[in-house]
C-alpha cells in the first residue's frame, strides 16, 4: 500500500506552487484564494491550504479582507518605498563585503550566473530571469560572508523576487550586474558600494514607472 505524502511536504509544495503563481503573474493582484478551489486543484484537504495561505500573509504575498476572504496583495508605492529602502541599506553593505572577501568560488558562482543571465536576457525568458537575478543578490550576499546579513534578507527575498518579475528591464539589469561583478572581482570594495547603490536607484524607479505608470522620486 502506497504511503500517503506527510502533511508538511504537501503544504510545502502547495505554498511553492501559489508563491510562484503570484511572483509570476499567473495569480494577479486582488485575486482571491479560495481553499476550496484550491484543494480541488491540488487534489488535498483544505488544511494543508490553510497552511499555505497563511504562510503567504506572514511572507507579505497575501492579505486577508476579511477573515474568511484571503486575497493577493496589492502593492503600495510605501511597500515598494519600504522594500527599496532596505536594500539600499544591507545590499550595498554586502556587495563592499564582497569585494573584500569573495573565494574564487564565489566569484565563479557569480560570473555563471551571469552567463545564464545573459542566454535568457537574448530570449527574453522573463521566468528564468526573474530566478537567476534573485540567485545573483542571493550569491552576492553569500559572497559578503555575514550570515546574519543572510537571515535578515531572507524574509522579504520573496517580495524582493516579486518586484524583480515586475521590472521586465533586463538587457539593463544585466549591464548593472555585470559591472557589479567587475568592482567585487577587482576588490574594490567602494566601487562595489557605488555600482550596488546605483543599480538599487534605478531598479527602484523602473518598479515604479511598470507597477504605478510614473517615476519614482529621486
Amino acid at each position: 500500500m502506497a504511503t500517503a505524502e506527510p502533511l508538511g511536504a504537501v503544504r510545502e509544495h502547495v505554498l511553492a506552487t501559489l508563491r510562484q503563481d503570484i511572483i509570476g503573474g499567473r495569480s494577479r493582484p486582488g485575486e482571491r484564494l479560495v481553499e476550496r478551489e484550491l484543494a480541488e486543484r491540488f487534489g488535498v484537504s483544505r488544511v494543508p491550504v490553510r497552511e499555505a495561505i497563511r504562510a503567504l500573509v506572514t511572507e507579505g504575498f497575501v492579505t486577508f479582507e476579511t477573515p474568511r476572504r484571503a486575497v493577493v496583495r496589492t502593492l503600495t508605492r510605501t511597500d515598494v518605498t519600504e522594500l527599496y529602502e532596505l536594500r539600499e541599506v544591507l545590499e550595498v553593505h554586502a556587495a563592499g563585503l564582497a569585494a573584500q572577501r569573495a573565494g574564487r568560488d564565489g566569484l565563479d558562482r557569480l560570473a555563471d550566473l551571469l552567463d545564464v543571465a545573459a542566454r535568457a536576457t537574448e530570449r527574453d525568458d522573463a521566468d528564468t530571469l526573474t530566478d537567476v537575478n534573485s540567485r545573483f543578490h542571493d550569491a552576492l550576499l553569500a559572497a559578503a560572508g555575514n550570515s546574519l546579513l543572510t537571515d535578515v534578507m531572507q524574509p522579504v527575498g520573496g517580495r524582493l523576487r516579486w518586484l524583480t518579475r515586475r521590472n521586465e528591464e533586463w538587457a539593463q539589469q544585466l549591464a548593472e550586474h555585470r559591472e557589479l561583478y567587475a568592482a567585487v572581482a577587482a576588490g574594490d570594495a567602494e566601487r562595489a558600494r557605488a555600482v550596488a547603490l546605483a543599480h538599487v536607484r534605478t531598479n527602484h524607479r523602473s518598479t515604479v514607472r511598470h507597477l504605478f505608470d510614473d517615476a519614482a522620486d529621486d
